[in-house]
């Protein structure tokens, strides 16, 4: 009960800030991550390949090394990208690594959360252990708890995620799929419970569809006799000329997916184009004993 006692306060917490206006734009739509903060541009120097190819963190740490510290390394790590060993570091394994190493801080918080929900130690999280762990073995009837409902129902969200998240249908998550069910706006095939938990957010009136004015109270909520700033009076122009396609006067579901989750450039798909025309000088493929090639630029 301890889990539930800390949500309560949270509970609480997020009560008091509710009642203070919101002067900050909230921001629901899920960019591409930038891959790094350096210009790309090969004339001055590799640094954006460098924090691409490495994450931001990492390439710190790869900055105090020797160069050939820094080769040897380099070296095992393109050897981990060649999957099939077959010798050669294609476009896709070259992109998935760069994926991986882009998405370091989300495997890191799952890690974190993974030692306290597999209970038994099989390396998968049921079902059962993330509510138990979460809301308590009493969870059905909540005892003790004020508001009971509110925590039904947020229960009952986290299953219908868990159940979306679980391709399998076993109520039991590999590493991947908690990872799904940890970070849905990040997995594809997620992207539909997303759109659902956002609708249930902002609409207020219960149409299903999130017109202009719960679009905006989701990001701001005036003090009284307060002017509305220039940004909200921007957003609700962005409303009418981007949001609301089809000019219905609402957001459906197809147009809140298009807003929170845009069509944008896949960076790491560029970027691992951008390496091996780089460093596949005879273009037969980039070899994995070849190596150099690809640390000489990162």
């Amino acid at each position: 009960m301890r889990t539930l006692a800390l949500l309560l306060v949270l509970g609480v917490c997020a009560s008091w800030v509710s009642c203070k206006p919101t002067q900050e734009k909230k921001d629901r739509v899920h960019h591409n991550k930038d891959l790094s903060d350096h210009a790309h541009d090969d004339s001055k120097d590799f640094q954006y390949d460098h924090e691409a190819f490495l994450g931001k963190e990492e390439a710190k740490t790869f900055d105090q090394l020797t160069p050939e510290e820094s080769q040897e390394r380099l070296g095992k790590i393109v050897d981990k990208i060649d999957r099939n060993k077959d010798g050669f570091i294609t476009g896709e394994e070259l992109r998935d690594w760069i994926t991986h190493t882009q998405n370091r801080y989300i495997y890191e918080n799952v890690n974190k959360h993974w030692v306290d929900y597999d209970k038994n130690k099989d390396d998968k999280i049921s079902w059962e252990e993330y509510k138990n762990t979460t809301y308590g073995y009493a969870a059905e009837e909540f005892y003790d708890v004020p508001d009971k409902e509110r925590y039904r129902q947020m229960m009952r969200r986290d299953e219908r995620r868990f159940k979306q998240a679980d391709k399998d249908g076993d109520l039991i998550a590999t590493r991947e799929e908690f990872t799904a069910f940890l970070h849905p706006e990040e997995f594809d095939y997620m992207q539909d419970i997303v759109v659902t938990e956002t609708i249930e957010d902002i609409d207020k009136n219960g149409d299903g569809s999130v017109d202009v004015n719960e679009y905006i109270a989701d990001m701001y909520t005036p003090e009284a006799d307060e002017p509305e700033p220039e940004w909200v009076k921007t957003e609700r122009q962005q409303f009418a000329d981007h949001r609301d396609l089809n000019k219905d006067g609402k957001m459906d579901r197809s147009e809140i997916s298009h807003w929170i989750k845009p069509h944008e450039y896949d960076h790491a798909d560029l970027e691992a184009k951008h390496l091996i025309y780089e460093s596949d000088k005879d273009k037969v493929g980039v070899k994995r004993s070849g190596h150099r090639h690809i640390c000489l630029i990162v």
